[in-house]
Formats: C-alpha cells, sequence, structure tokens
C-alpha cells in the first residue's frame, strides 16, 4: 500500500536530516584530522625531520601520538568501504599506517594533507588504490607482502635469522559473523582466496625464545608483527621498534581498548614472554619514498 505523501515526504526529510548529521560531524573530524595532520608537518619542518632516516622518522612519529586513545574497529565503519582518516585515535595497525604514511610524506618532502591520503590508501590497500572492502589489506602477512612488492616497506625477518614458518590461516572466514561485510557472499569468497595464498605461500619468522638473541638487529622505527597462537589467525598485534642507546629494544604501540599509545615498559622480548599468545615475530622495515 502507498503511504500518504505526507507521510512519504515526513520521512524523507529524516534521511536527510540523518545524512545531513552525519556529514557534518565527518566533516568536523575530518577538520580535526586535517589539523593534526598540518600540526605534525610543521613540527616535522621545524626539526628537520626529513634529515633523519625514515625508520626514525616513522618512531618520531608515533611518538607525537602518545596518550591517543585505543579505538576498535575505526575502518569498518557503516556503508561502503571508504578511506577512513582517523589520527585523533588507533588500534595497533591503523597506528602503524598513520605513523607510516606521515613518515613517507616528510621524507619524501610532499607535506600536505592530500599527499597524505595518498600515502594511507597507497599504504592499506591492495596494489596502493581502495577498490572495495576485499581489496583492504586484511591479514598483516598480506600487508607486509603487498607494502614489499610497492616498495613502501621491506621483509628482513628471514634476514636478521627469522626461520620458515606456515600456517593455516582462516580466522576471518570461520567468523564471518565478526565481520558485517563479510555477509556478502562475494566479499566472504575474495578473502578465502587470500587465506588460501597466504597459507599456501608460508613466511619466515622469528620465535619468541630467540628474539632477545636477534633484538641487536632490530632497529628504530622498524614495524613489529607479532604472530599469535590464535587459531587460524596470522599476526595478533603490531608496534614500532624503539631502540635505545643501550641497544635495547622496546615497543611503541596502540595496546588494547581502554588503554593509550605507549611504550613498553620492558623489552620487547619480555613484552612477549609476558603474553602467552604471542608466538613470535616478523619485521618490516619502512623504505625511502621514491623521489618526486
Amino acid at each position: 500500500m502507498l503511504l500518504p505523501r505526507s507521510v512519504r515526504l515526513a520521512f524523507l526529510y529524516f534521511v536527510l536530516v540523518v545524512l545531513t548529521a552525519f556529514a557534518s560531524e565527518a566533516g568536523v573530524a575530518q577538520s580535526h584530522d586535517r589539523d593534526i595532520c598540518n600540526r605534525t608537518f610543521a613540527y616535522a619542518f621545524e626539526h628537520r625531520l626529513i634529515d633523519k632516516t625514515i625508520g626514525e622518522i616513522v618512531a618520531e612519529i608515533g611518538k607525537r601520538f602518545l596518550d591517543a586513545p585505543y579505538l576498535a574497529g575505526s575502518l569498518d565503519s557503516a556503508g561502503g568501504e571508504h578511506l577512513v582518516v582517523n589520527l585523533r585515535g588507533f588500534d595497533c595497525v591503523t597506528f602503524i599506517e598513520n605513523s607510516l604514511a606521515l613518515a613517507r610524506c616528510i621524507k619524501g618532502n610532499t607535506m600536505a594533507f592530500d599527499a597524505y591520503l595518498a600515502e594511507l590508501e597507497r599504504i592499506r590497500y591492495r596494489g596502493g588504490k581502495q577498490q572495495g572492502y576485499a581489496s583492504r589489506l586484511h591479514y598483516f602477512l598480506d600487508w607486509i607482502a603487498d607494502n614489499t612488492a610497492k616498495g613502501v616497506v621491506e621483509d628482513v625477518t628471514r634476514e636478521i635469522g627469522g626461520v620458515p614458518h606456515r600456517k593455516t590461516i582462516n580466522f576471518m572466514s570461520t567468523h564471518r559473523d565478526r565481520y558485517p561485510h563479510l555477509m556478502a557472499d562475494a566479499a566472504a569468497d575474495s578473502i578465502r582466496e587470500r587465506e588460501k595464498s597466504i597459507s599456501a605461500t608460508g613466511w619466515y619468522w622469528v620465535p619468541r625464545a630467540n628474539v632477545s638473541a636477534l633484538s641487536g638487529k632490530i632497529e628504530t622505527g622498524d614495524i613489529i608483527a607479532i604472530t599469535t597462537s590464535v587459531e587460524g589467525l596470522d599476526i595478533g598485534h603490531t608496534g614500532i621498534a624503539l631502540k635505545e642507546k643501550n641497544g635495547v629494544v622496546k615497543l611503541l604501540h596502540a595496546p588494547d581498548v581502554g588503554k593509550t599509545v605507549s611504550m613498553t615498559r620492558t623489552t620487547l622480548a619480555q613484552y612477549l614472554a609476558g603474553h602467552p599468545k604471542h608466538t613470535g615475530v616478523l619485521i618490516a622495515r619502512p623504505l625511502n619514498p621514491p623521489p618526486r
């Protein structure tokens, strides 16, 4: 039955108000992010961060986000896949992505908000282009492989003494109820294909027991991907390596819900030992952006 015209108009007005409010809120949020981005670039210019190594810049930018709140699920907002920008709160992966994107802009001397957006998209999505939910690099092993292929990072795990490892990866496809976007069969099928590829390829890792002995080969700004004992999952946590003058390696990270971006008080090896599900690490080293 067709609703009365007055009811239809009222409903359309309600939808318009909701969408306008959402757009206004999103606009205000991005305005805050633009301000944070610009202040970060101003700090980088004032302190000549461009003269530092790319790894040192990643660490320096990461430290500027100390005490920022942990923010879970920020990339899985309602609606279609889009480039989510949030420099006000992070999970462990978005902390890495944003620190790296800003650092690449600084090292490449392209310190503008639009350049940051381009870097963030390049880092977060397969082939550097947002083409729907399945194009996002959900598994961090896939993230490392794709960003290695793009020349953003180098997987140095084998080089520093890592050993071969293989595991069946299927956490997302076997827990579809946790991922609303996977209710669509096409998206779920794409994720299954990525899981099969990751599982078949294998990778190199440094088991937890070997991390202390190999810490001397880790550099400040290296991206630490922590493997997990959780069935079907590759990486359980990520952070940025901070190497102190005495050679001690600590972890700068967004720890968990209810906490804030912080640096571990213990060494990386001690941190891993204190978390039974953390089984080892992979090391991805940031690379300089190409000359402009």
